[in-house]
C-alpha cells in the first residue's frame, strides 16, 4: 500500500495547504467538491493538487506531511516549481 504527502492550492502562488493521506485520488476528489464544507482547504478554495511524493509508509508520510508544514513557504513554492513548473491541476493525472 502507498502513501501520500500532497499539496493544494487554490491558484499559482495562492494558498497552500499540505496533508497526507493513504488515498489520493479520493482525498483530492474531496477537496475538490469541498466535501468538508468547515476545513482549510473549502474555506480557502484549495482545489488543485499540484504536487505529492509517495511515502511506503503511512508514518513515513505523517513525519514528511509535520516537516513540511515547518518549511518556509519559498521552499514550498520552490518545490512546486521543480516539478510543476506551470502549477498544473494534477488530479486529471491521477484518474485518466
Amino acid at each position: 500500500m502507498a502513501f501520500y504527502v500532497y499539496i493544494m492550492t487554490n491558484r499559482r502562488d495562492g494558498t497552500l495547504y499540505i496533508g497526507s493521506t493513504d488515498s489520493l485520488t479520493h482525498r483530492a476528489w474531496e477537496h475538490r467538491e469541498r466535501v468538508r464544507p468547515n476545513c482549510f482547504t473549502a474555506r480557502y478554495g484549495c482545489t488543485k493538487l499540484v504536487w505529492y511524493a509517495v511515502c511506503d509508509t503511512r508514518e513515513g508520510a505523517k513525519v514528511m506531511e509535520r516537516q513540511m508544514k515547518e518549511w518556509r513557504r519559498v521552499w514550498k513554492l520552490r518545490l512546486i516549481e521543480e516539478t510543476n513548473p506551470e502549477w498544473t491541476d494534477l488530479y486529471d493525472t491521477l484518474v485518466s
